[in-house]
């Protein structure tokens, strides 16, 4: 079941209450698939949202929330180690614990894909997924990321490596434009 309205927008400063909030809010669930941020992270958050916005602006990231009716966060996707030379950057995103099984993840990774081609000129992008992390392994799948091999993960969790090409007909066949 598709949410009915999903807004994905580009990471602001004046995200960065709601953002917080769902960081707080979810933080026990993201731990039981990646390791915990830290009291740190949220302690310093505030100092580490606009350095955020910093590295966002030298084009170093690209960060993005997904945004519900009400305004609220429900997920982020976002682009890191942004390498323009190389077209190249790694995926990475969570989902609020209530806005799962709707197809928002995977909603927001297709359209940060086809920004990923459009506006921030990239050409492949690599993202990492825990073994034992089902649904971000099927995201991966959905928008049609390869394995390309084992890793071993922050908190010594064994993981896949995964890449996608978005070259050839990627964005074109998402936008209805002929390959």
């Amino acid at each position: 079941m598709a949410v009915t309205e999903l807004v994905i927008e580009r990471l602001r400063s004046d995200h960065a209450p709601a953002l917080l909030a769902f960081e707080r809010e979810n933080r026990a669930y993201f731990a039981a698939f990646v390791p915990d941020r830290g009291d740190d992270y949220f302690s310093d958050f505030d100092v580490r949202h606009r350095d955020l916005i910093a590295a966002q602006e030298a084009g170093e990231i690209h960060f993005h929330v997904l945004v519900g009716e009400d305004g609220e966060i429900l997920g982020r996707v976002n682009l890191l180690d942004v390498d323009t030379g190389a077209g190249t950057a790694e995926l990475g995103y969570r989902l609020a614990q209530k806005a799962t099984g709707r197809g928002l993840a995977t909603e927001g990774v297709r359209e940060v894909c086809r920004r990923a081609v459009e506006e921030y000129g990239l050409r492949r992008l690599t993202a990492f997924a825990a073994l034992d992390n089902a649904p971000s392994r099927a995201v991966l799948a959905r928008i049609g990321f390869g394995a390309v091999g084992s890793v071993t993960l922050d908190g010594d969790q064994p993981g896949t490596a995964y890449e996608l090409d978005l070259g050839g007909s990627f964005g074109r066949e998402r936008s209805g434009t002929a390959s």
